[in-house]
């Protein structure tokens, strides 16, 4: 071979390798483009918040066991056994005559036009009632709060007394009633202030500043202090809580743009969710959220802040990982590359252990029962899992920046995380339910983009925290707010308990006085309700 002709042969190789290294980069890039237009615009199951892709594919390097190739033979050889989830009742929609009864009734008498016109001629002989589902729009109205000054008739001399003017807000006009409004419209039905300032202007004629309604809110929240630690109190009250975080933009005076805020969510399954606002994602926000005396268990997804913060942390904390956050990934996985049978196998067998759970679920077991069943049913599962998942690591099945390649390291990564809840029937398999406690926010920051400066963010924690505590228990958070900014000014600050959810609500359901006059119906507002 010539000098010239080995020159071309070497060049030709390092094309051909060139060329190979482009058409997998450019395979990779295709996969990224694909899942974040799925994550964007993709079906509402599996869209994401546009912020949300900062906190997503999170996840070191996973170290890299060995697998049996014999043994991975001997468990795809085995037959799949489908479990059918159980099937849950449907939900009667409609309205129902039960409902219709239950409401304050509003009669409209319609006479025939005949009947009118020469009444004498006719005579009742039965009525049809047709029964319909009406609104009345609701309305401002003004407190005339009387105090009478009364001066004593055997020592004039000394100053009259008055009775202390129970409001919330020293020197100001808004009612309990006004107050509890603009806080569920806020941070319930997502209404900024700005929209509920228009509603105010154009359907009632009354001219609301929004820097008062601002103001009003900011001390409202400080009102509700109290409350939000009890329920924080409440939710770390254990040896188990589930932690998660989520963007929320702020702004900053003279930063031109708003910034990212977070809103870290610790759950207790089954009990309260307590919102805490920090500008900053890194691990020492864990530290101001969890008691220092705080030990047990933290579920948490797998962002490098929570492993961080256990190790430095004086008690002793395990981590417990997310299966929903696992089976996301390879759901994304199967949605793009060409290996997509793989993934699909992993989602599959994930599945099976959310059938084992629906089924304890229903059957309402408790923690020892689900222990057991977890121990003899899920752990064959989890072991062939992660049985396939070190037999592709170890054989280099999946290229590692490859989206199914991310899967696979994630999981790895989080494996002994992910094994908890067999060994802990108390742990959920996921962390779902500290995820559905978020969602309200993710709904409101669609309407208000942002929630103002950072002082805002801890105001914004402490009524989501109330208002997600009212929501769990089926309470109208309007009904609650307004009987807590009605009590608080007279109360004194060790009867603040009195007022929790809970307690608020074990006693509205204690039987009345009989002695009390029956409730009738308020011909002016039949809606309305007057004892």
């Amino acid at each position: 071979m010539t000098p010239l002709e080995a020159r071309l042969t070497k060049e030709n190789e390092a094309l051909r390798q060139e060329n190979a290294r482009q058409a997998q980069e450019i395979k990779l890039l295709r996969e990224k483009i694909d899942l974040l237009v799925r994550r964007v615009f993709g079906a509402s199951s599996e869209k994401m918040d546009t912020d949300q892709l900062l906190l997503a594919l999170e996840g070191a390097e996973a170290k890299k066991p060995e697998a049996s190739s014999d043994a991975l033979a001997a468990l795809e050889a085995e037959p799949e056994k489908t479990v059918k989830p159980a099937r849950k009742p449907k939900k009667k929609g409609g309205i129902s005559d039960e409902l219709l009864d239950s409401l304050p009734a509003v009669e409209v008498v319609l006479v025939p036009e005949e009947v009118r016109a020469e009444p004498e001629a006719y005579r009742l002989v039965d009525e049809v009632v047709t029964k319909q589902l009406d609104y009345q729009p609701p309305r401002y109205v003004c407190n005339k709060i009387i105090r009478q000054r009364y001066a004593r008739i055997d020592e004039p001399h000394r100053p009259p007394v008055i009775a202390v003017l129970p409001t919330m807000l020293e020197r100001s006009k808004a009612g309990p009633g006004l107050l509890a409004s603009i806080l569920t419209a806020k941070y319930c039905d997502h209404l900024p202030l700005y929209r509920q300032q228009q509603i105010a202007k154009w359907r009632h004629g009354i001219e609301l500043s929004r820097q008062d309604m601002s103001r009003w809110v900011g001390l409202a929240a400080e009102w509700l202090q109290p409350i939000y630690q009890i329920i924080l109190g409440g939710v770390l009250d254990g040896e188990y809580a589930q932690v998660d975080e989520t963007v929320i933009k702020y702004l900053v005076p003279g930063s031109g743009r708003a910034q990212h805020g977070y809103f870290w969510t610790i759950k207790r399954p089954g009990g309260d969710a307590a919102f805490h606002w920090a500008t900053t994602r890194a691990a020492k926000v864990l530290k101001k959220i969890i008691p220092a005396d705080f030990s047990g268990i933290i579920q948490c997804d797998g962002y490098s802040a929570y492993p961080a913060f256990a190790k430095r942390h004086g008690q002793p904390i395990r981590l417990a990982a997310c299966w929903a956050h696992a089976r996301r990934e390879f759901v994304e996985a199967s949605q793009t590359g060409a290996k997509k049978a793989d993934a699909l196998l992993i989602v599959r067998l994930i599945g099976h252990l959310y059938n084992i759970e629906a089924r304890l679920r229903e059957q309402r077991a408790s923690g020892k029962l689900r222990a057991v069943i977890r121990n003899s049913e899920s752990r064959p599962i989890i072991e062939r899992i992660g049985t396939i998942l070190r037999h592709w690591k170890r054989k280099g099945r999946h290229f590692p920046t490859s989206q199914m390649g991310k899967a696979v390291d994630y999981t790895l990564t989080l494996w002994h995380g992910l094994r908890v809840f067999i060994e802990e029937g108390r742990i959920e398999l996921d962390n779902n339910e500290v995820e559905n406690a978020i969602r309200p926010t993710a709904v409101g920051k669609k309407n208000w983009l942002f929630i103002g400066d950072a002082e805002a963010g801890e105001r914004s924690a402490i009524v989501f925290t109330v208002i997600e505590a009212c929501r769990r228990r089926g309470v109208d958070p309007f009904e609650y707010l307004r009987e807590v900014f009605t009590q608080m000014p007279t109360m004194a600050a060790n009867d603040y308990p009195s007022l929790a959810p809970d307690a608020w609500l074990k006693k509205r359901k204690l039987p009345k006085p009989s002695s009390k006059a029956p409730a009738v119906i308020d011909a002016s507002n039949p809606q309305r309700h007057c004892a």
